[in-house]
């Protein structure tokens, strides 16, 4: 059992969910359309957020953002697992399997980094609300959003640097349907506590701490919710922070459930049900969770098609 990663000509099998055959149909017919609603929801929140003038703002700006994620979150995966499940091609040369790992691990931490400054526009807006224009002017609207850009990928640069030092051996199958870190690992060849502890620093870093800066927003936020003494303005301010939590509480849940274990306790079998949820359900719920209760949104959604039928 060699070590093979040194060679680009060598790729890996995506075990996938061939342990389940019975259940491969199913899940391509839901992950087919749960992907179709992805590309969906997500390019219209996208496309309201640009056509509505009463969307440009610093909430919206930052939304699109998250949804542009989404939308090349899911499809750095579902495509590759759609092919797999179809049994058309389980194969992944070693060269697309470090570019999936590099895309993926970029998008996931930017979202990390981008809820943080969703959450302080949230803190903005209900705890500085008269100097809020002022505070979350364009240009650092912008500022914020190419950090947030940039801090993923040099997180992602980072742990894919750390991944591809690592020499990896024995056999070439990957039980899962994508190129997950944790499963890589456990095809080292050699003790790589010293790669793996510096790795884990860095997911707690990326994870964590912006956890930590979120529920700290938070709770200011709270606090400063309930001195508002109307209870219209109550419930519009935990509408609008509302939608963000339940967003911040699903995607960190499930990215600290899987990425704040060692590779040693991670389950393969129980770590691909719970990838598909965070790759595929969260950004299918995100667009959902952000216009089901937002009267903006919808209000934009309904000026749209109101105006396709007055042309049509």
């Amino acid at each position: 059992m060699g070590s093979f990663n040194t060679s680009f000509g060598e790729g890996f099998i995506l075990v996938g969910f061939s342990d389940w055959p019975q259940l491969e149909f199913i899940l391509f017919i839901y992950i087919s359309l749960f992907y179709s609603l992805t590309l969906i929801g997500n390019t219209t929140i996208i496309a309201l957020s640009q056509l509505d003038p009463r969307l440009h703002t610093p909430m919206y700006f930052f939304l699109c953002h998250l949804s542009f994620l989404d939308l090349c979150y899911t499809t750095s995966t579902v495509p590759q697992l759609l092919i797999n499940l179809s049994g058309l091609d389980r194969t992944i040369s070693y060269g697309r399997c470090v570019a999936q790992l590099f895309f993926y691990l970029a998008l996931g931490s930017t979202e990390c980094v981008l809820l943080v400054v969703m959450a302080f526009d949230r803190y903005a807006a209900v705890c500085r609300p008269l100097h809020y224009t002022a505070i979350m002017n364009p240009l650092l609207c912008h500022s914020l959003a190419i950090a947030a850009w940039v801090g993923g990928l040099m997180n992602s640069l980072i742990q894919t640097s750390l991944m591809m030092a690592m020499p990896l051996c024995g056999l070439h199958y990957l039980n899962h349907f994508f190129c997950e870190m944790l499963v890589l690992q456990k095809l080292a060849c050699e003790d790589t506590g010293g790669t793996e502890a510096k790795m884990f620093v860095a997911r707690v870093i990326i994870i964590v701490v912006p956890a930590a800066l979120i529920l700290g927003s938070y709770a200011h936020i709270a606090q400063a919710v309930l001195r508002i003494k109307s209870m219209a303005g109550r419930r519009k301010a935990f509408g609008t922070c509302g939608s963000h939590l339940l967003v911040v509480c699903l995607f960190y849940g499930s990215a600290m459930y899987t990425y704040l274990q060692s590779t040693g306790s991670y389950s393969e079998s129980e770590g691909k049900f719970v990838a598909l949820f965070y790759t595929i359900i969260i950004p299918m719920l995100n667009p959902l969770i952000y216009t089901l209760r937002n009267k903006d949104v919808k209000g934009a959604l309904w000026k749209v098609l109101g105006r396709g039928r007055d042309s049509g």
